[in-house]
């Protein structure tokens, strides 16, 4: 049992406490939660699980962001987990699970480099490999690029713009158009242009960073 079950509180719930949500759309390869399970047997730290009291189980908490840390616990015997308690209702937690728990932004990739980069001067591509989410020739071809090799994406005002022309139909361009239109929203652009430039910009960037991921 927890020492409390007071809102927003971390407690220490026991693992036969903890009941998945049937309706869980995230998903984890075996890769990743073998190297998540590492990472939490090498450091002995973890980010708290989020939960609720469980509906129609008292004394039951179940479990709205954490499952695979819950399952990485149980893999290596812990017998509880610490837990930020939520008493939230069903909407709420269906609003969380629909994709509030994904809203943690995208990877800058000068700043992934840097990070690799600085990384990799203590441990090999092969160490590693086995911590992050990535596999040695990943690490190995993105340190090899280098954050300071990468050219400056932002658009420069005194550059003068060049047009990109491609052609889509009526329904790829419904589809880009609304997404851009969100995205321009939080947006640093200063004109339209400028925005769509930048997002498409930040796009493709993104794009490239998982092509090194294959």
């Amino acid at each position: 049992m927890p020492k409390t079950t007071k809102s927003n509180q971390i407690s220490n719930i026991s693992l036969e406490k903890l009941v998945a949500h049937p309706d869980s759309p995230n998903r984890m390869g075996k890769g990743n939660l073998a190297k998540l399970t590492c990472n939490i047997k090498r450091t002995g730290r973890y980010e708290p699980l989020v939960v609720r009291p469980c509906p129609g189980r008292r004394g039951f908490f179940q479990i709205i962001n954490g499952h695979h840390r819950c399952r990485a616990l149980r893999d290596l015997g812990y017998e509880t987990a610490a837990a930020m308690i939520w008493d939230i209702d069903d909407h709420e937690t269906d609003l969380l699970l629909a994709g509030i728990n994904r809203l943690g932004g995208s990877d800058a990739l000068d700043k992934k480099l840097a990070v690799l980069s600085r990384l990799n001067r203590r441990m090999q591509s092969a160490e590693m490999a086995k911590l992050l989410p990535l596999s040695r020739t990943q690490i190995e071809r993105l340190t090899k690029i280098g954050a300071k090799n990468l050219p400056p994406i932002k658009p420069v005002r005194a550059e003068l713009a060049s047009p990109l022309v491609f052609f889509v139909n009526g329904r790829q361009k419904k589809i880009i158009e609304s997404a851009l239109s969100l995205e321009r929203e939080r947006s640093d652009g200063k004109t339209k242009a400028e925005k769509n430039a930048a997002i498409l910009a930040n796009l493709a960037q993104s794009l490239y960073l998982k092509s090194t991921q294959v």
